[in-house]
């Protein structure tokens, strides 16, 4: 049988059961986007990864570690920018525009649910996604794992029908394993019901006792049919009752029907002496929460959390289970970080025994103090609910989460009592999207969150970098690139025409109608919009635009109210708010409008940027630095628009040197590198800083291929400051101005024959003559 090879960039696995056996991919999975398969196109054959973390090199187009394309050579490298991390500089302190839950109860809307969009899957092949590396662990022998003295220590036990406190010791005397809850009188028993040489369902030698958990005793057995195999058998139901053991065990049958590569095996379900009992493959790894213990002991009992790339890493990793479960009508329920396993560099989620069904108003619901989200013991759980666990579990291992199981049960600590939240802005908006009380707040599926969660892991890998500016970029699935929307409008192209497009929902039912558009004119195109054949989502985004660019404004109002009012979480409506709120000059409203669109998709950086186009017109200059920072780090398709926001705050600010340093993080592989260097060039020259700066001001466009007569108004700026100078303080013989001595005769020749290319390139005869007087004005005289 041949086997297929899975499509995804820089996997090497095969389809398996409709399942790629390495990365998890479904068969018929896509490529990340059609920019990715356009970059492969191009990119060379070989070469190292430009990815920072990653080993990997390029082949056939592709990484064979991470999946990235492979690009054109990698920047020069520039001086680290910096920008001091405080609660000041966080955007999570500015007005938000209202959006989902929030919006929805503003308006008095009956909407009870999310309606939600489609979500592409970013599916990745390796723990770290290819960005930032997790030391691997090796894997634990079986036979070692077994506990030679089996107990549950008495601060664990607890009456498993009321929680009450029991089995605890009273004075000398140690507390019983078995007995009878005082309080309702239930039985408990925290002793092994199985002993090594027992034989379950026939088949199943006991090895013995291997963890405890909250249906009791976890056991190792050997597999007597399969080659004495090791196997796990973990409690399902213990009770006298032979039919509900039966019932119990047909009630997870499905159970058998989860097969994925990131999910532990179920091979059989069994009964024994009144118990049902699930098999599982045996992973011989070690949980998250066994790590955060070591991590614990090692740091001499304080708190020592995971890095948080680390922690990203690993969420990222795990996160398409979940996604194959919900695509199966299957909720995980209980997840925590004891729930993953990690054996070598991949993970395993372990633990299936709270999995239900998302339709199941009747079995039992499993869930865990401060993982568990807050709606579920009202309505059940839910795909939003899995996402609550997930979140939580991040927070769990990225940092000291005191009293979440208490104080912040459904909530986050504020941002000031949380360093990592003050360092990482984007990593606190994630997860207060991920923990969101509201369900229809959080994100929508676990893709969705996969999504945001591996652009939150760039920013992260990137602030940990030493060079200042981005090395690479990637390509994003919501966003085009910066300033695509300026259609040759170059520097003239006013603000909201600066940032990223919103790329088309592929999925959206007119989008094969809106293909068919294609009228260059905005008013023209308006007007068949309008008359679409259906007011789709992603129609009336249409509208907007065109509406923005004819400058029609209201009309842009109109279909953001009208996308809003039919679901209150679409913020792409409110990115165009916030794009026509620019071109009116409401930088206040822009900068709301953009600051909800970060909350809903903090691993984007395109309303990063926007936060910062409009926090730098309205004069939060702290915020915009800390944005425009980030994204000159994260991607090289923003260097030189957020290069341009750090000069003009900067040079505000009256800082020559910070923005000068900002300039030159543009590199010459850009298309606004002469931009940058007649800027560089600008700044040096009205500087004051005397003739050494003027000469460097001339030094940094003298290779430049620009326009004649700019050069010629730069040199002539430059020459007539020069002269001043000198005139004013004396030569300096050994400074060299365009190749010319800081000496009047010198400086005097220089500037007369930048008037005179000036005069030649005069679109007037009044303004020719003007310029040849003033040539002839500062010629040196000389006696014959």
């Amino acid at each position: 049988m041949t086997n297929i090879a899975c499509t995804q960039p820089g996997c090497t696995g095969s389809i398996v059961d409709g399942y790629c056996d390495v990365c998890g991919s479904p068969a018929a999975a896509a490529p990340a986007s059609a920019a990715s398969a356009a970059s492969a196109a191009s990119a060379p054959a070989s070469g190292a990864c430009a990815q920072p973390g990653c080993s990997g090199t390029i082949v056939d187009g592709y990484c064979d570690v991470c999946g990235a394309p492979g690009g054109a050579a990698a920047s020069p490298a520039h001086e680290p920018i910096s920008s001091p991390s405080t609660v000041s500089r966080a955007s999570n302190r500015l007005a938000s525009t209202p959006l989902g839950s929030a919006r929805a109860t503003q308006a008095g809307s009956k909407l009870t649910r999310r309606l939600g969009t489609s979500s592409t899957r970013l599916r990745g092949a390796r723990l770290g996604a290819g960005l930032t590396h997790v030391p691997p662990i090796p894997p634990i022998d079986a036979s070692k794992a077994i506990l030679a003295n089996p107990m549950v220590p008495e601060d664990r036990r607890n009456c498993p029908k009321c929680g009450n406190p029991v089995g605890r010791s009273r004075g000398d005397q140690p507390g019983r394993t078995e007995g009878f809850c005082p309080k309702c009188r239930s039985p408990f028993s925290f002793s092994p019901k199985l002993k090594a040489g027992d034989l379950v369902g026939g088949q199943y030698e006991v090895a013995g006792a291997l963890a405890h958990g909250g249906f009791g005793w976890i056991y190792m057995a050997r597999d007597l049919n399969v080659q004495k195999r090791w196997v796990v058998l973990k409690g399902l139901l213990n009770s006298e009752d032979p039919d509900a053991v039966a019932a119990a065990i047909a009630e997870q049958q499905f159970l058998a029907r989860v097969e994925h590569p990131l999910i532990v095996e179920i091979y059989n379900f069994v009964s024994h002496d009144g118990a049902g009992y699930i098999v599982m493959e045996y992973v011989g790894g070690t949980s998250l929460k066994t790590l955060l213990k070591q991590r614990m002991e090692a740091n001499g009992g304080r708190y020592n959390a995971l890095p948080i790339d680390q922690a990203i890493a690993y969420m990222l990793e795990i996160l398409p289970a979940f996604s194959y479960l919900h695509d199966l009508g299957l909720v995980y329920c209980d997840f925590k970080p004891d729930n993953i396993i990690q054996v070598g560099d991949a993970v395993k989620l372990i633990d299936l025994g709270g999995v239900r069904r998302i339709d199941d108003a009747d079995s039992a619901i499993y869930g865990t103090v401060g993982y568990q989200a807050p709606e579920v013991p009202e309505v059940g759980t839910s795909v939003a609910s899995d996402i609550f666990t997930l979140g939580r579990t991040l927070t769990v291992l990225a940092m000291e989460f005191r009293g979440y199981q208490s104080t912040y049960l459904s909530s986050l600590p504020p941002v000031a009592d949380v360093p990592l939240f003050q360092q990482h802005d984007s990593v606190y908006r994630l997860l207060l999207k991920a923990c969101a009380k509201d369900p229809a707040d959080r994100f929508v599926s676990a893709d969705e969150f996969r999504v945001q969660l591996l652009g939150v892991l760039r920013e992260v890998v990137a602030s940990q970098q030493k060079s200042g500016a981005a090395q690479h970029s990637a390509s994003s699935l919501l966003f085009g690139s910066p300033g695509d929307l300026a259609g040759g409008l170059g520097e003239a192209a006013p603000p909201w025409r600066r940032l990223p497009s919103l790329l088309p929902d592929e999925t959206d039912k007119q989008a094969g109608w809106l293909k068919t558009v294609s009228v260059p004119d905005p008013a023209a195109r308006l007007e068949l919009l309008v008359n679409a054949p259906e007011q789709s989502p992603q129609v009336l985004l249409e509208i907007a635009l065109a509406a923005l660019e004819s400058g029609q404004y209201d009309m842009v109002d109109t279909a953001v109210s009208d996308l809003l009012a039919e679901d209150p979480w679409e913020w792409r409506a409110v990115w165009m708010s916030g794009l026509v709120a620019l071109a009116r000059g409401d930088n206040a409203a822009a900068q709301s409008a953009f600051n909800a669109v970060y909350g809903q998709v903090p691993g984007e950086l395109a309303p990063k940027l926007a936060l910062a186009l409009s926090c730098e017109l309205s004069g939060e200059y702290d915020v915009a630095e800390g944005l425009y920072i980030t994204c000159a780090r994260t991607d090289a398709n923003y260097i030189a628009p957020s290069a341009f926001g750090l000069a003009a705050i900067r040079s505000d600010r009256g800082d020559l040197d910070g923005a000068i340093a900002a300039v030159d993080l543009v590199p010459p592989t850009s298309g606004a590198y002469i931009r940058a260097r007649r800027q560089r060039a600008g700044l040096l020259a009205g500087s004051g800083r005397g003739l050494p700066a003027l000469a460097e001001a001339m030094g940094s466009i003298e290779s430049l291929t620009i326009d004649p007569a700019d050069r010629a108004q730069l040199s002539a700026n430059v020459f007539r400051t020069a002269l001043d100078e000198v005139l004013g303080n004396g030569p300096q013989p050994g400074v060299h101005i365009a190749g010319r001595a800081a000496t009047e005769p010198e400086l005097r020749d220089g500037l007369e024959a930048a008037y005179r290319e000036l005069a030649g390139q005069a679109p007037s005869r009044e303004e020719r003559i003007a310029l040849v007087d003033q040539a002839n004005e500062v010629r040196g005289w000389t006696l014959r």
